[in-house]
């Protein structure tokens, strides 16, 4: 991959990193904690746990992205980047463009997911 292209993805995949991250400090600041008495019946309460559990899925999600943008951050320094785990050949720039944490190609992408579909192997599935 050519210099300029992996310059390129540094800059998004740091500013992708940025924005989780200050996401995440928000969100810290502006925790919710419950207290049954803010809530006059049971719905409120439910309604309001749902909602927590969800954002709770949600940095969860986050917090794994950040460290696909932290690996493909060090690819980039190890000159490793855009290299497909499964079959060593370069990831297509337009995949990388898509989703630039990818490690995987399209065809072994397609291969992990019909395997999955035939199987049920959720090995790694966020990928």
């Amino acid at each position: 991959m050519r210099k300029r292209d992996l310059d390129k993805f540094r800059k998004l995949l740091q500013s992708q990193r940025e924005q989780l991250v200050e996401s995440a400090r928000r969100a810290v600041a502006g925790e919710i904690h419950l207290d049954p008495d803010d809530f006059p019946d049971e719905m409120d309460a439910a309604s309001s746990e749902i909602s927590l559990a969800f954002l709770g899925r949600l940095r969860e999600r986050e917090r794994r992205l950040i460290a696909k943008i932290d690996e493909a951050l060090a690819k980039i320094e190890n000159n490793e980047f855009g290299l497909c785990e499964s079959c060593g050949e370069e990831i297509g720039i337009k995949r990388l463009e898509a989703r630039p944490v990818a490690t995987l190609s399209v065809e072994a992408q397609e291969r992990r997911e019909r395997r999955e579909k035939q199987f049920g192997d959720r090995d790694d599935w966020y990928r």
